[in-house]
């Protein structure tokens, strides 16, 4: 059965130019969890929009409940970024308020919503000229007075520019902190003062039920745009485009753009960021969030460190052949997942891999893509002796690999 669980991105185009698609299996020379992942299979065929879009929108002084304490604490450049959290014991409401309670929810939260936009230059060889501009629509949340915003990390992913609009069309050039695929998130940061931050809720609180909003940003164009719904379950375990996550599910109405959008309790704490759908004609109201928090923890270690810390990796890039012509262009016989590189003082080198071989298999997990590998990671810690079995010139070969740490995206 095909696996229709995916980010949310808009089929947006910009010019009117739809360039034919890509030489498909392109190798990026990349591995998820080591830091990227072979190019995904495009959506329509036009100029992508890396609208995952997120309406990461979150409620900061606003009289829902009393007054916020700050949550997280960071130094960073001898500064402290604060981040703020709803007072513990702050009741959510587990029923339906008036439809004049979420409309001030809904008015409340606008402030803290910014658009996001990506520009990203790629090279075509369909396209006259051999390079051509991917535009990119989302949006994101503020976190902090000083302009630190929450994303999608498939919103700004492989964007060379990131634009933040604000709530009153001022625009800032964005840096992307740090992102993370595993999680979905990513940190960014505009050179700004007193902007309203967003107040974020507890996740672990949420019951099955419970009326809530999602804010998002539909097409990339329709920013601000609010639906009702209510928690329809918890800890989903799905894979969203070969990616293993826990999620929560909701019945408000996600459309493309929408993914990574602020899904709100009737308080108005933010209670996870909406990041997948499930795409069927014949499915209404299955949309996904990453409880919140997922993603303080995940902030927290983007800001402090510019990664999350504990991930393991081999210190290898990765290139998938997936059929025929992949295979010719790189003089293999089979298809599978190669190495394309070893990082120098890695487990990987230590264990003796070498470029050119095949992985087979990574503990009992048989390899046969990228996210056969990501998702085989998952299930160990760095420092842990993983036993990897490689092809090489059509030998089997089993190598003892000690994991280290992914430093970065």
């Amino acid at each position: 059965m095909e696996n229709k669980w995916e980010y949310d991105y808009s089929g947006l185009y910009q010019n009117g130019y739809n360039p034919a698609p890509p030489t498909p299996g392109e190798p990026s020379g990349q591995m998820p969890g080591d830091g990227g992942e072979p190019p995904r299979k495009k959506r329509g065929t036009g100029k992508k929009v890396l609208a995952g879009v997120l309406a990461l929108v979150l409620v900061a002084a606003v009289s829902f409940g009393g007054g916020y304490a700050g949550y997280l604490v960071a130094s960073k450049n001898g500064g402290q970024t604060v981040m703020y959290q709803a007072p513990a014991g702050n009741a959510t409401s587990t029923s339906a308020n008036s439809a004049g309670s979420l409309a001030e929810v809904a008015s409340a939260v606008s402030p803290s919503v910014v658009v996001v936009t990506t520009e990203q230059i790629v090279t075509n060889n369909y396209f006259w000229g051999g390079q051509q501009v991917l535009s990119g629509a989302g949006s994101g949340v503020i976190l902090t007075t000083d302009g630190y915003i929450v994303t999608n990390y498939h919103v700004v992913e492989g964007a060379q520019q990131v634009t933040v609009t604000l709530h009153d069309d001022s625009t800032y050039t964005a840096t992307v902190v740090g992102s993370d695929q595993q999680s979905d998130i990513a940190l960014l940061k505009i050179e700004a003062d007193g902007l309203t931050p967003a107040v974020l809720g507890d996740s672990d609180n949420v019951q099955v039920g419970e009326v809530v909003i999602a804010v998002g940003n539909p097409m990339g164009t329709l920013g601000g745009t609010v639906t009702d719904g209510i928690v329809s379950a918890l800890n989903r375990d799905i894979t969203v485009e070969g990616n293993q996550m826990t999620l929560m599910q909701t019945s408000a109405a996600i459309s493309p753009g929408n993914s990574g959008g602020g899904l709100f309790n009737t308080n108005g704490e933010l209670i996870g960021i909406v990041n997948a759908k499930y795409s069927d004609e014949d499915a209404e109201g299955l949309g996904f969030a990453i409880p919140v928090n997922t993603m303080k923890t995940v902030v927290q270690d983007l800001l402090e460190n510019g990664y999350v810390t504990g991930r393991p990796a081999f210190g290898i890039t990765v290139i998938t052949v997936s059929d025929v012509q992949t295979a010719m262009q790189y003089g293999v016989s089979s298809l599978g997942v190669y190495v394309n590189s070893v990082d120098a003082g890695s487990g990987a080198e230590a264990a003796g891999m070498k470029a050119g071989d095949r992985i087979v298999s990574i503990g009992s997990q048989l390899v046969e893509t990228t996210d056969d590998v990501t998702n085989a990671l998952k299930s160990y810690n760095v420092g842990d002796v993983v036993e990897v079995q490689v092809d090489r010139g059509r030998e089997l070969i089993t190598l003892q690999v000690t994991l280290g740490e992914k430093t970065g995206a």
